[in-house]
């Protein structure tokens, strides 16, 4: 600071009270960038490693698990597992002593 006459004259530096490096951007923008990082490397490393059981909560690997096993839905079941055949639509039979009704 110096004075000239009645004026005072005062540098960039002496009024802003700091210097005028641009620190703070490259923190900035390294904070930034590092963020960017983590947070790809927490959802790219699970999704890489993602394994069988995980991949079926997924509708995607739910459709390609149920084409990987065989099972379709579009069949009509007709085996019922205990060789028993089962009585038309209305008839009654009898198990365990109890009457039962087929619908």
């Amino acid at each position: 600071m110096h004075r000239h006459g009645d004026e005072i004259h005062v540098t960039d530096t002496e009024a802003s009270g700091g210097s005028k490096e641009g620190v703070v951007r490259w923190i900035l923008a390294g904070g930034l960038l590092l963020a960017i990082v983590l947070l790809s490397i927490t959802w790219i490393v699970p999704a890489l490693t993602t394994g069988d059981v995980e991949e079926e909560g997924t509708v995607s690997g739910q459709i390609s698990s149920m084409e990987d096993d065989g099972d379709d839905t579009d069949s009509i079941v007709t085996d019922l597992g205990n060789d028993e055949v089962a009585a038309p639509a209305g008839e009654t039979t009898e198990e365990d002593g109890l009457e039962v009704v087929e619908n």
